[in-house]
């Protein structure tokens, strides 16, 4: 470094202390030229080198006719009162009285002027904390900056509009469920039914949610559909539609009782034997749409589902938003360049015409149908059904008069306003399944791996049906299917409409039973009741399961005692995932059992994992447990 610069250096470092004549003089030599430089001079100036204006500008100005280095030593602490005006001049304000509107107070003193307004402000601290220290020392907190503006720069004061900030729209999402089954007695109510669930929607939103970094609406909970979300290896059919398979365990939450797992395994035809598919894409466009995890995403995962089709398979496209209409005629899955094009144009705006659409929908499903296929229409929307028939009732009864037709199948997008109950009535009247959608990798599980069970049924109005042995079970609990339940004599009634089982399809239910000897009971004996009488029997009870062959309207029945039978990784991961429901619930079931209970139980039992599904389960439990503890 040269010595003129190892100079400037130490004359910068030992700034003198600052004078105030000097000091005085440096404002008054500023203002000077910030004067000379608002408004336009009389003379044109030259375009090649405009004039600005501004404060910073007339200080530039100054600082260039100081060009010596002792000059440069001594500007330092007016350089730094010039950077707190700048800093301080665009903050100012001018407190309003509580009763008064800006607009009030501007009409009410018209003569107020910049001048006015930073009569009384204090240059901030945090200016003259970061200011130099010769400057520091010299601008202590308590001096204000009176009159530092000259008269003639006065101008009135312009009120700021009022900003209207608008609120996140509201959460309108309304979840299909009811209170969670209760403890029953035995002997006072032996026999419990149910229609199947292969739903798996539940699970999904439940992730979104924890995602989202908050627990889920318990109503949002159904703990058939997340225990249902997950595949299990269990024994397939090898004539009938399905079969059923029992195992028992001790409960994890309650050592007095024992879990029974019933699960039925769907038959999965061969490829060629698969019947010509017609498939209608009922796309809801309205404006509640237009939101990345909406339309495009829906966009997105159609086009999976149009990669798994067969060349000869039919695809049509029916869009809805204030009014129906068809975007797409029939078109053969190998013109995949039309479909996808259509599915590329479509944009969301308008109101929600559900009713409408679906009406077109089923119209154009009758009009591709021809002997021996199968037609379906996958409802993609939010759920917002609000033109037409938007009340789930008159929604259920167009749909069950219908599904003759088409099997109606529901895929749900978005979170907001999500309608979930209108979803369910949907799918559950339309002879479908409803999945919810929030990633790209659901898409795949709904649409393409599990594709066959989505869309082509091997058994309708599946109903289950237990009998409990009161001499083996004092009380027994459903875990989950709530929504689901069925009074006993709809059992044998082939006219009530149940749940269907796709090909490859699986459902697995829990009952929690306690012995009459456990501890574990939860009621009192009746003090002028009869014990039940020992029957000799070792079965803990006896399953019926009724169904129909797609197109049936008899019912075939199947039939199997329920015994001990040791219970399998799959069995006692579905436990873990029953609890995982129950958690989110606010079980009073589970005594004192709790998330590192669960949590433990899932890692232990997730055997082979092919996809991750089990290590996802894992990892939003834990998440739930942090949010819990907030």
């Amino acid at each position: 470094m040269t010595d003129e610069l190892k100079d400037l250096a130490a004359a910068l470092r030992a700034t003198p202390p600052a004078d105030p004549a000097a000091r005085a003089q440096a404002i008054a030599l500023a203002m000077k030229n910030f004067d000379a430089l608002q408004g336009s001079p009389a003379a044109p100036r030259p375009i090649a080198e405009p004039r600005r204006p501004g404060f910073l500008n007339g200080a530039r100005n100054m600082l260039k006719s100081l060009t010596s280095r002792p000059a440069l030593a001594a500007t330092t602490s007016i350089a730094a009162l010039a950077f707190g005006l700048v800093v301080v001049l665009p903050i100012i304000d001018r407190p309003l009285p509580q009763s008064v509107t800006p607009q009030a107070e501007l009409a009410s003193e018209p003569a107020a002027t910049a001048q006015d307004a930073v009569e009384d402000a204090a240059v901030p601290e945090a200016v003259i904390s970061q200011a130099a220290p010769p400057v520091r020392d010299q601008l202590a907190p308590d001096i204000t900056m009176k009159r530092a503006l000259a008269p003639e720069m006065a101008s009135p004061i312009v009120a700021m509009p009022e900003v209207s900030v608008m609120p996140p729209p509201a959460r309108t999402e309304a979840f299909a469920n009811e209170d969670p089954n209760p403890v029953r007695i035995t002997a006072e109510s032996p026999v419990s039914t149910f229609s199947v669930d292969v739903d798996t929607a539940s699970y999904a939103v439940v992730r979104s949610s924890l995602n989202a970094g908050e627990l889920p609406d318990p109503a949002a909970v159904r703990i058939e559909e997340m225990v249902n979300y997950f595949p299990y290896a269990y024994p397939a059919p090898e004539t009938d539609p399905f079969r059923a398979s029992l195992s028992t365990m001790a409960t994890p939450w309650n050592p007095g009782t024992r879990l029974v797992q019933i699960a039925l395994q769907g038959r999965v035809p061969a490829l060629a034997d698969r019947p010509a598919l017609n498939l209608v894409f009922l796309i809801d466009t309205s404006g509640s749409m237009d939101e990345p995890n909406k339309l495009p995403l829906l966009k997105q995962s159609l086009r999976l589902l149009l990669g798994q089709l067969r060349p000869e398979d039919q695809v049509a496209i029916v869009a809805y938003a204030g009014s129906a209409g068809e975007v797409l005629p029939p078109t053969q899955a190998r013109d995949s360049d039309k479909i996808l094009n259509a599915l590329d144009n479509l944009g969301a705006g308008g109101a929600t015409a559900g009713a409408e659409g679906l009406a077109l929908a089923y119209q154009v499903a009758r009009g591709m149908t021809e002997t021996g296929e199968v037609s379906r229409i996958l409802l993609a929307t939010d759920g917002d059904f609000n033109v037409g028939v938007s009340d789930p009732e008159g929604l259920e009864a167009y749909v069950a008069k219908n599904r003759d037709s088409a099997y109606l199948s529901v895929l749900g997008f978005g979170r907001g306003n999500l309608d979930d109950a209108t979803m369910q009535a949907l799918a559950q009247n339309g002879n479908g399944t409803a999945a919810y959608i929030d990633t790209l990798a659901e898409a795949q599980k709904t649409l393409v791996d599990q594709l066959t069970g989505a869309l082509f049924p091997i058994a309708d109005d599946v109903k289950i049906q237990v009998e409990w042995n009161p001499a083996q079970v004092a009380e027994y609990r459903l875990i989950g299917y709530e929504t689901r339940a069925l009074a006993r004599e709809d059992f044998n009634n082939d006219r009530v409409d149940a749940g269907e089982i796709g090909a490859g399809h699986q459902v697995t239910a829990l009952y929690e039973i306690t012995p009459p000897d456990s501890p574990a009971l939860r009621n009192d004996p009746l003090r002028y009741g009869t014990a039940a009488q020992a029957t000799g029997s070792p079965e803990l009870g006896f399953l019926r399961v009724r169904y129909k062959a797609p197109g049936s309207d008899t019912s075939t029945l199947m039939e199997t005692p329920i015994t001990d039978a040791p219970a399998t990784d799959d069995a006692r991961f579905a436990a873990a995932i029953a609890g995982f429901g129950q958690l989110l619930q606010g079980s009073t079931y589970l005594n004192d059992w709790g998330w590192d209970q669960a949590i433990a139980l899932a890692s232990a039992n997730r055997g082979t994992d092919a996809f991750g599904y089990r290590s996802e389960a894992v990892t939003l439990m834990r998440l739930a447990q942090s949010l819990s503890d907030q």
